[in-house]
């Protein structure tokens, strides 16, 4: 099963060599049929010629400019309208995530034929390093509200590093985030459209150069946007875009 990785990069030239060379030699290392897929969000800096160097040393590199509109969701999406695998994960370019955990999301998918696996910082075996304590105590309360609202246990909802298979990403279309509030929208659409995943402990680490582009003070009416769209779907739509599920073969009897 080939894997894509689909990064977003906004004024990433200082961690983004870092990101995918380690992306690409854990990837070989395990021999994953894979592709690196990079969005350059209409970087200001030297991002796209760092990608351009980069593509000459790692085959399974592919890159995009997304002329605009720009931002975070955008980012994203650009590159889930482009991928050429059999699954999808969403990675991090300025090397937050750890490349061996998504080697773990890629067998758990394979072993237990799930349509998406979840990461969760939160859970036993998973860790942050360097989390800023405003943020952690804002992360902890919202997805504490986000899993009483959707009434259910996982704990990790805004972790952007999430793996799916592409009928699932299909299945999750359209997309309306255009923001960081694509990270809640693509794991409730799965859940609530009855798609099934496995949780796997994933650790954080803060960014070491450049800096963050999530803005709190912006993104909490349109979290709770998203949020709310995913509840009406929940209880509302009457399962018109529930997964569909193989009908049982009739039986004749003769």
């Amino acid at each position: 099963m080939k894997l894509s990785v689909v990064l977003p990069a906004y004024n990433e030239e200082e961690s983004i060599s870092h990101t995918l060379l380690s992306l690409h030699s854990t990837l070989k290392k395990y021999n994953i049929p894979h592709e690196i897929v990079v969005t350059n969000d209409n970087s200001k800096d030297n991002t796209l010629g760092v990608l351009e160097e980069l593509s000459k040393q790692i085959p399974t590199l592919v890159y995009y400019t997304n002329p605009g509109p720009n931002g975070f969701g955008y980012a994203v999406r650009y590159g889930l309208e482009r991928f050429t695998g059999d699954c999808v994960a969403v990675f991090m370019a300025d090397m937050s995530d750890d490349p061996e955990d998504l080697v773990k999301f890629y067998n758990k998918m394979l072993e237990g034929d799930y349509d998406c696996v979840f990461g969760s910082r939160w859970e036993k075996g998973g860790k942050v390093i360097d989390y800023p304590t405003v943020k952690k105590v804002i992360n902890r309360v919202a997805n504490f509200i986000v899993s009483v609202v959707m009434g259910m246990r996982y704990n990790d909802t805004t972790n952007a590093f999430k793996l799916y298979k592409r009928e699932t990403m299909e299945g999750i279309k359209p997309f309306l985030s255009p923001h960081f509030n694509l990270t809640v929208e693509l794991p409730l659409k799965a859940i609530v459209r009855g798609y099934n995943y496995a949780v796997v402990p994933n650790s954080w680490t803060n960014r070491k150069f450049g800096e963050s582009k999530l803005k709190i003070k912006e993104m909490g009416s349109r979290y709770f946007f998203i949020l709310m769209y995913c509840l009406i779907e929940k209880y509302f739509s009457q399962g018109d875009f529930k997964k569909k599920s193989q009908a049982p073969k009739k039986l004749v009897s003769r």
